[in-house]
């Protein structure tokens, strides 16, 4: 992991050189992070997460997710998560269809945007980079340092999905926190 402070441009680096699995994983991570948002469980994904790991399917493995997930956010959305839950949704709905590095190179890129901006949405706001957000763009980079190089099989997968699965449970806390006390998040 880089030592220097991180920033999107480094991100942005990183996406541009990413191969295919690198790219879906990352959309998928930003997705899986942001999961909460959608009321789903915390398994939700794992049938395009396995496809990467085995190379099955993808697009059956998408219709699998979509039908999990339902067609949109939770009714109880506190105040100040809507944004944030459409943003989540819009990601899942814009998951490229074939497994291809051209489409899943956008998606990925719009994936590290929309996370981004949900955890400065669920941080209150848009002023300076938050600990939360700093920690989310941590995440973003170690994906795609985690599998750059590889073919992403194996060791690398396994450890992106414990990086998602850590950003998922602070997330899962912020939003839960937020529908407790009915208030915007920040």
């Amino acid at each position: 992991m880089s030592t220097s402070p991180l920033s999107s441009s480094d991100l942005g680096d990183l996406i541009a050189r990413a191969d295919e699995t690198a790219l879906a994983a990352s959309g998928l991570g930003c997705l899986d992070r942001c999961l909460p948002l959608l009321d789903g469980a915390d398994q939700a994904l794992r049938p395009l997460w396995v496809s990467l790991a085995d190379d099955t399917a993808w697009a059956g493995a998408l219709a699998e997710v979509r039908e999990a997930l339902g067609a949109g956010p939770g009714p109880d959305a506190a105040p100040g998560t809507a944004e944030a839950a459409a943003l989540a949704r819009r990601m899942l709905d814009a998951v490229p269809a074939a497994r291809s590095a051209d489409s899943l190179r956008s998606w990925a890129d719009a994936c590290s945007a929309a996370a981004l901006r949900i955890h400065r949405l669920l941080d209150g706001g848009d002023e300076g980079v938050s600990p939360l957000v700093s920690a989310e763009l941590r995440r973003q980079v170690r994906v795609l340092e985690l599998l750059g190089g590889t073919s992403g099989t194996g060791g690398g997968l396994r450890q992106v999905l414990d990086v998602s699965t850590e950003g998922r449970r602070v997330l899962r806390a912020v939003v839960s926190r937020s529908r407790r006390s009915g208030v915007a998040p920040g």
